[in-house]
């Protein structure tokens, strides 16, 4: 009988172990995590050579799931881990694989002050507009006037725009896509990768069980669906007039820019006070 052939993304995952996974049907962390472990296999990057890291939420479960360096952190403070790996490990690939609340509530100083250092860690924010895992209470991403568990009648405040607020703290590699464009996805994840600095992908993705249903969106398959049909590339989007851009938003790459990494500053500056004995050590 012949040998059914060995998917890539069996090579990367804790199968026989942590499966089946929690995530709900319809859920998008599924199609991101597709997507991450394709761009490291065509990066070629060796999986001891790779950390993930995660706070609390739905998307934070991914290290559970994944056969590299993981690790599992508190709530919003998936970024002040990554970064001490990477302080202590500088030749390592760290990613942070978080979500609107975990990364821009919570989480919120630590993001900005990593993106000001320009630490060179990839940050992957699954951008579902809502705490999914912890309740259903509404995040800084949730559009005003849609409906949460703590804004039954509509929520009141101003929403993040998460790529604005990376560019404003310093970021050096900001994109954003969909769930829906999952090969757009996987190309800017590996570009984020690549890239010598604070790199953060906003990934918008469906939560079709609390979000949507709350929300009324209709099925996991609607949801991708307006996906497609919400998000522009950056320079079709700048065409539409500013009433039409309140119903879209753009996907692309915002910023791609080279400036000095934190950990090789860091190293420079020991090496300044080191005697000369100790030096390369």
């Amino acid at each position: 009988m012949a040998q059914i052939p060995q998917k890539v993304i069996h090579k990367y995952l804790r199968h026989e172990k942590k499966f089946p996974h929690v995530w709900c049907p319809g859920c998008s962390n599924g199609i991101v995590l597709g997507t991450v472990i394709r761009a490291i296999e065509d990066l070629k990057y060796e999986r001891d050579n790779i950390a993930m890291v995660s706070g609390i939420g739905c998307s934070s479960r991914m290290p559970v799931y994944v056969d590299f360096n993981t690790l599992h952190s508190l709530h919003g403070r998936a970024i002040a881990y990554a970064t001490g790996i990477k302080m202590y490990k500088p030749h390592m690939k760290v990613m942070v694989i978080t979500g609107d609340g975990d990364s821009t509530a919570i989480g919120g100083n630590h993001f900005i002050h990593a993106a000001r250092r320009n630490i060179d860690i990839t940050v992957i924010v699954i951008n579902n507009y809502i705490y999914g895992m912890t309740g259903g209470q509404f995040s800084p991403t949730t559009p005003t006037g849609d409906k949460a568990t703590t804004s039954p009648y509509g929520n009141i405040d101003s929403t993040f725009d998460i790529c604005k607020l990376a560019i404003g703290a310093g970021a050096t590699f900001v994109a954003r896509t969909t769930a829906y464009h999952a090969i757009e996805a996987k190309k800017y994840i590996e570009k984020a990768f690549e890239h010598k600095g604070f790199s953060v992908v906003d990934i918008i993705s469906a939560c079709p069980v609390i979000y949507g249903r709350l929300n009324k969106k209709g099925t996991p398959a609607q949801m991708m669906i307006d996906m497609r049909d919400n998000s522009l590339p950056i320079a079709q989007y700048e065409k539409l007039s500013e009433e039409e851009k309140k119903f879209k938003y753009p996907r692309g790459i915002f910023v791609q820019e080279n400036k000095p990494e934190y950990t090789e500053k860091y190293a420079e500056l020991v090496k300044m006070f080191q005697k000369p004995e100790e030096q390369g050590k």
